[in-house]
């Protein structure tokens, strides 16, 4: 079988953050892929603004291009179009690829929101949950149907595991601000191509 990461989020912008839990997912995880996922419009924060999907896309695979060959992005989300459900993506990815493993990669701030997250228990049917340390969100394991703490995830679903931590505070919310207070500035975090892009685009103004 097939081990897959899937890292979620709006990528607006994708930043050395995002990178980071990457890497640190394929260093612990033994993972065949790790597949980024930007959300169409996420059902638990208001819309933030910023350039059209496509332009997010493209800034994403920017952000891998010479990466990690085993990092792409996945744009299942997207091509549904509406709120983006983690249960439906993992419906649609398991019934088109059987074959393969999947564990969610996070951080601990998403943790005390799990419980609320559209039919939580059939999730943890079909994923388990790496989880790496944010500033100021304690690893705290929620109270979930079917999610239980492991110290290495063997591949099976329900498995809730711990990353170390990005040791990285970037957040999407203040990059965007700086972008737009200071444009000609670097922001810091911004992998320099998908900088380049913003720039020439003038994006985030």
């Amino acid at each position: 079988m097939k081990r897959v990461g899937l890292l979620g989020g709006a990528f607006n912008p994708p930043h050395e953050g995002h990178l980071r839990l990457a890497r640190l997912a394929l260093d612990h995880l033994d993972l065949d892929e790790l597949r980024f996922v930007p959300t169409a419009l996420s059902p638990h924060k208001p819309d933030p603004g910023g350039p059209a999907v496509d332009s997010r896309l493209r800034l994403l695979n920017e952000a891998l291009v010479a990466f990690d060959s085993r990092c792409r992005v996945e744009t299942v989300e997207v091509e549904r179009g509406g709120a983006s459900y983690t249960v439906d993506t993992l419906e649609d990815l398991s019934g088109r690829e059987p074959d393969a493993n999947w564990i969610l990669i996070m951080g601990s701030d998403q943790l005390p929101g799990l419980p609320s997250w559209r039919r939580v228990e059939r999730i943890f049917e079909l994923a388990s949950a790496a989880v790496a340390p944010r500033p100021g969100a304690p690893f705290l394991v929620p109270q979930v149907p079917g999610l239980h703490s492991s110290a290495s995830w063997s591949g099976k679903a329900g498995e809730l595991v711990a990353l170390p931590a990005t040791e990285l505070d970037l957040a999407s919310t203040d990059l965007r601000e700086r972008l737009r207070a200071t444009p000609l500035e670097d922001p810091g975090g911004v992998p320099p191509q998908v900088l380049g892009t913003i720039r020439s685009e003038n994006l985030y103004r």
